[in-house]
């Protein structure tokens, strides 16, 4: 892990790798969370997580499934959408520069029974949303929307 001073210089000059869980249940619905940290903070965002250095990418998706749904689940588990580009004016850190991310997407299936507990770290809410009402909603990030639109 990088200190705070590290982490913001990163964030300031380099995009940042992470993995997105696009996590459906039976009917089809979307798992997403109200976030609490900027960027993308009040929406509606899927879970899921920045890759760390030197983590080969099955291990980040063991951790990332473990962390922000309480399961660890294997990435062979899960079907690729691609990678997304989720650029923000604003950081973690309330600093005067944006944040860049290049994400996987990644989609698997869960038990609706499961809005998991670890959720609960990076969100104020978990609920899911059908996919009519997730793109129809104000509330719910256009970076999260973009899974859906394909």
């Amino acid at each position: 892990m990088l200190d705070r001073a590290t982490f913001a210089e990163v964030i300031k000059n380099t995009p940042l790798i992470a993995l997105d869980l696009i996590v459906r249940d039976a009917e089809g619905r979307a798992l997403v969370g109200l976030r609490r940290n900027q960027p993308a903070k009040g929406y509606w965002f899927t879970p899921g997580g920045r890759i760390y250095k030197n983590e080969r990418l099955d291990d980040a998706f063991r951790r990332i499934s473990r962390q922000e749904l309480g399961v660890a689940l294997e990435r062979s588990q899960a079907r690729l959408l691609g990678l997304y580009e989720h650029i923000y004016d604003d950081n973690v850190f309330n600093a005067d520069f944006g944040t860049h991310y290049v994400v996987n997407g990644y989609e698997v299936q869960l038990d609706a029974a499961l809005v998991p507990e670890a959720f609960a770290t990076q969100h104020h809410d978990a609920r899911w949303m059908t996919i009519e009402g997730l793109l129809a909603s104000a509330e719910v990030h256009e970076n999260t929307k973009a899974y859906f639109r394909n």
